[in-house]
């Protein structure tokens, strides 16, 4: 087999590459694990390990190895990574040149990140408008991490983000949903549900709060406190909302949660006013700018804005 230096395949052997065998060669530059590449890619493991077998084959390398979390790119894999990723690109850009999208004829696969909270705002809508098109598209929604989400919008990891910010991140493009505020929530039952929020039981009662890393909500509230000379107990970090409520019914913590999260679930909790100031937070749709020129991102982003502006 003849090979190109930069360690691609001679032209006269494209017949033994197609689009699927290089998805799933960018899914495992981009998982380096089998499982969760076929996750990625809405296949069988099975399905990617056969794709796997098919581009060592055309490449004439191993291309991944295995180790003890998953597999690891060699460095032909390596080389090959940025010519593969490209390709793709310019593949997508080719079909959607010139033509409106069509999700009815689509079967992309488009990642959002967002809360459970606003997963349980938007994916009811979306999975209504795709099944009464019969669309093949997929959605795969992540929860929030510590990873950078600029950097992961960038990469193209995910095509769009939902979140909650007191600031507006400037490296990002955003669109606002809505705007909200923060209140105090306890559980009805809870026995200082009838009193109303002075400092002392804020920072008496301990709480459960959101633990996706560094909090400019949760900095702006303690910076608060601090300027009084107190302190709360925060005392339980979580990664969901469905996960703070939980704990506020079962138990006597406190949250300081957005007013619409909170009446979401006004039947079983308390809601009062904080008892100091909070700036308003925005729910903002986020995307990298590169994605301004794919006709599908722009579709979802619609139908997005549309189902929050109908809620």
């Amino acid at each position: 087999m003849t090979y190109h230096r930069s360690g691609g395949l001679n032209p006269r052997d494209i017949r033994s590459l197609d689009i699927g065998m290089l998805r799933t060669f960018d899914a495992l530059m981009r998982e380096r694990n089998v499982s969760r590449a076929a996750a990625r890619l809405f296949l069988s493991q099975p399905a990617v390990s056969a794709s796997l077998n098919r581009l060592r084959e055309a490449f004439d390398d191993p291309l991944f190895t295995r180790n003890a979390h998953g597999v690891t790119p060699t460095p032909r894999a390596q080389a090959l990574a940025a010519q593969v990723e490209k390709v793709l690109a310019d593949i997508g850009a080719l079909l959607e040149a010139g033509r409106a999208f069509d999700p009815v004829a689509s079967d992309r696969i488009f990642r959002i990140a967002g809360s459970d909270f606003a997963s349980r705002n938007i994916l009811p809508g979306l999975g209504r408008t795709l099944a009464q098109c019969g669309s093949g598209i997929r959605l795969v929604w992540e929860p929030p991490g510590t990873w950078s989400l600029p950097e992961r919008l960038h990469r193209g990891d995910l095509d769009l983000a939902v979140i909650a910010r007191l600031r507006m991140p400037r490296d990002m493009e955003t669109r606002v949903l809505y705007e909200d505020s923060y209140v105090y929530a306890v559980r009805a039952g809870h026995p200082l549900a009838g009193q109303g929020v002075t400092l002392d039981m804020f920072c008496a009662v301990p709480q459960v709060f959101l633990g996706y890393g560094s909090s400019i909500l949760d900095d702006t509230i303690d910076e608060h406190l601090a300027r009084a000379g107190r302190q709360r107990l925060a005392q339980m970090a979580v990664t969901s909302f469905g996960q703070v409520i939980h704990q506020l019914v079962h138990s006597d913590h406190a949250a300081v949660l957005g007013r619409r999260v909170a009446q979401a679930h006004a039947d079983v909790l308390h809601i009062r006013p904080l008892p100091f100031e909070l700036p308003t937070y925005q729910s903002l749709l986020c995307w990298d700018a590169r994605s301004d020129s794919d006709a599908g991102v722009q579709w979802l982003k619609e139908e997005i804005v549309r189902i929050m502006g109908a809620g």
